[in-house]
This record gives C-alpha cells, structure tokens and sequence, in this order.
C-alpha cells in the first residue's frame, strides 16, 4: 500500500474526504517526525511505538573492493509493535 492508498483506506473508513484525508495523513506524519527530532517516542496504544534508536560507529567493508570503511554513530528511527497489531497480523 503507498500513501495514495492508504490516503483513500482513510476516506473510506473514516468519512471524510481524500482532501481531508491526506492533510490529516500528512500531520499525523508531521507530527511523528517532529517528535523522533526531539528525541521522544512516540506511543499509539494498540499500534505501537515509534522511537528513536542510537546505532554505534563501526567497521564495514566496501563491497567492491573489500577495503575497511568507518561507519559513523547514527541516530535512526525504529518501529516497535504493540501487541494488538502482531496479533492482528498473526
């Protein structure tokens, strides 16, 4: 499903029109995005929690050539499922 589907699913299920929909998509979006830049979590009681998660530095390989490269420490967002959804989804 992209962001066009899923803009029409809440169309569909909620009344309102795609218009609506996507602006509400869109700050639903926002809004996570704002929150993981300051560092919160996010948390959508029967969903799951949206969360930003410190990656450490490390050494990779360059696949083409197979020489060492340093990968630098990164913040990156990461999802984790409330248990409503794996049960839906099992």
């Amino acid at each position: 499903m992209n962001k066009s589907e899923l803009i029409d699913a809440i169309a569909d299920n909620s009344g309102l029109s795609k218009a609506d929909s996507g602006r509400a998509l869109d700050a639903v979006i926002s809004s996570v995005t704002g929150a993981l830049k300051d560092n919160d979590q996010v948390t959508i009681v029967g969903f799951g929690t949206f969360l930003v998660r410190q990656r450490a530095a490390r050494v990779g390989r360059n696949p083409q050539t197979g020489a060492e490269i340093q990968i630098k420490a990164a913040n990156v967002p990461a999802f984790k499922p409330g248990k409503a959804l794996k049960d839906a989804v099992n």
